[in-house]
This record gives structure tokens, sequence and C-alpha cells, in this order.
């Protein structure tokens, strides 16, 4: 038997695997078994240190790329909004900066989920008639064929290519396609919202280092940063009175039990989430209601929890200007531009090789 539960967390129910819910787990092991056996890893290690963590990276299945698309639309999670506001007020520089010299340039948007903001510049660019070309690159693929096939909807002779892949495979792939001719088009990496913050710096540094190695001078990422504020704002940013942001988390329980043959009781597990403003680190814990032991089948593995033992999920970093220029200068860019919105919540920059 496994657990399922409302996605807005107002109901339990129990039931059987389905067949379809097995056809769709066999579908995700044939399209993506790397990733499925990095997740196996990950649960396998994960769960045996202390204390226990799972790394965010596997929030997004279908399901988990869902629950944050509406966790965006949320009054308290005011990410979103802020840079939706920082693309649309600086939509012509932005243009101006990507097709500097009349060159044609390419966007590399990695995780790029449902495009919601990337649209505004989309339709922008398209109604200037820049000469580009659009990548959307997500690890579900429902998301960014969704994507893809909403904009070749609104714009059909718009030139899209999406690729269903996580990150550091697009970036290895943008590596090994580069021309090194001169008159190629300029590689514009689009990393929007705060995707960064859940990184340690040493892999930011290391993410950013790998982008920059890919890229060519003149070549630029534009990147989303979170900034530091009253903690208050965050907290609550984190702590939804609808309780997406638990579903959220307790998701990655559901995909454990799905891919894995876990059964972790959804019901016996909670959501906790902390801000420290001293270190700008938002932290998310699953955390155990009871004592229990879960067993996951397919590592034959058993988990003892202890009541309100906690897995680490995820770190939610919030930056200062100069940590940011210093994160640049680490990766071989130079920071040339800085766009906030009227708040000063948020900022999207770009870097430039």
């Amino acid at each position: 038997m496994a657990i399922y539960r409302n996605p807005v967390g107002s109901q339990l129910t129990t039931e059987p695997n389905r067949p379809d819910q097995m056809e769709k787990s066999n579908a995700v092991s044939a399209h993506f078994p790397e990733i499925l056996s990095e997740l196996a890893t990950e649960v396998k290690h994960g769960l045996a240190k202390t204390p226990k963590r799972l790394s965010s990276r596997f929030f997004y299945d279908d399901e988990g790329s869902r629950l944050f698309e509406e966790i965006m639309h949320l009054p308290e999670y005011y990410l979103t909004r802020s840079e939706y506001e920082i693309l649309e007020t600086h939509k012509d520089e932005l243009l101006r900066v990507f097709s500097a010299g009349d060159r044609p340039f390419e966007l590399i948007e990695l995780g790029a989920g449902d495009g919601l903001k990337t649209k505004v510049l989309l339709g922008h660019f398209w109604s200037e008639k820049a000469n580009f070309t659009y990548a959307p690159v997500d690890i579900s693929r429902a998301a960014v064929d969704k994507l893809a096939d909403d904009i070749r909807k609104k714009w059909p002779q718009m030139e899209i290519q999406p690729q269903h892949d996580d990150y550091f495979n697009a970036i290895e792939r943008l590596s090994n396609r580069s021309p090194t001719r001169q008159d190629r088009p300029r590689l514009v990496v689009l990393f929007l919202g705060s995707n960064i913050g859940n990184f340690s710096p040493a892999e930011a540094a290391d993410f950013f280092g790998k982008i920059s190695q890919s890229l060519q001078p003149g070549d630029l990422v534009l990147t989303g940063f979170d900034l530091q504020k009253h903690p208050a704002v965050i907290h609550a940013a984190y702590n939804d009175r609808q309780g997406l942001t638990k579903a959220f988390n307790l998701n990655l329980l559901r995909r454990i039990n799905r891919e894995l043959e876990a059964n972790f009781d959804l019901s016996a597990f909670d959501h906790y989430e902390t801000y420290n403003p001293e270190t700008g680190e938002a932290r998310s814990y699953i955390v155990s209601q009871k004592e229990q032991t879960v067993l996951i089948g397919n590592l034959n593995q058993r988990v003892h929890f202890d009541y309100g033992e906690i897995i680490h999920t995820e770190i939610s970093r919030k930056f200062t200007r100069a940590g940011i220029e210093q994160l640049a200068q680490q990766a071989g860019f130079k920071l040339s531009h800085w766009l906030t919105d009227c708040k000063h919540y948020f900022a999207d920059v770009i870097f430039r090789k």
C-alpha cells in the first residue's frame, strides 16, 4: 500500500499502486535512468547520514514541478513577482545588451519550468524582430513539453529547441556544441529564479565556473539572486498558510515510494522551515512525527526515525551585492549589470565572459 496526499495536504487517502502509476514509473526509468540511479544513491547514502539529508534537486518530478508552479503564485512568495517586475521594467535594456553589435543570440534557459517570466522577454524580443533562438532546459519532461507547446501556439514562427535534461548535462552539451567561429550567435544563458540559492558557496562557484568554461568572450549569463531583507518576509515565503510548501517537500517522499518502492507514510511526517539572518540561509526539513521504520524496497534498506528526527532537504541562501560580485569573479565573469525590483527584494544580474 502507498499513501497519497491531496497536494494541499487537506485529506489523506490510501490506495494500492495502480497499473498506470507503475507504467509512469517505468516510463521515467526508460527516459531518465541516470536520474533514477542518482536518486537511489542519494536515498541510500543521504538517509544513512546523521542528520539525514536529501538533495532538493530531486523535488522536481512532474508533481513537484506542478506544485512549485502553484507556490510561485502564492501571495507570500514574493520572489516570482519581484523578478517578473525586473524583467518587465528592463526588457528594452536586456535586448540592447543581448543583441549588442546587431549580433544574433541564443537564449539557453536552465530550469525553464513554465516559462512565466521568460515569456516577458520572448514576447518583447519577438515584437522587436530580434534575431534569436530559444532553448529551454528542464528536468521535467512535462514542464518543458508544455512550455514548448505554449510558445509554439503563441509565436508559431519562433525558433525553439526544447531540451529534457538537467542543468549539468545541458552545460556539458553546451560546451560540446559551441562553435569557435567569431561570427557565431552570442550565447546568453538564463538561470532565472533563485535556484543558485540552493547551492553551497563552493557549488555555486563550481556551477558558474563550468558555465564560464563553456562560453567565449562576449557571451552572457542572466541570473537571479534573492537578496537579504527583513527575516519575517523571507520566513513567510517558505511557510505558506495554504500548505503548498509542505506538500512540495513531502512529495519527495511520495516520489521515493513510487520510484524506489518505499513505504513512507506521508501522514507521519511534517515540514519545518527556519531562516537565520546571520548566515542568510533558509533551511527546509522534513520531520518525523513519531518513532518509525521505513523500508526502501529497491535498496533493501530499512531506515529508522526517532520522534522529531529530521531530514534536511534544502538550503535557500540569500545574497548581498558584495557576495554576488565575489561569486562572479571566482567563476571568471564580470558583473556588468545590476537590476532590482522596486523593493530591492531581488536582483537579476548579468555576468559577462
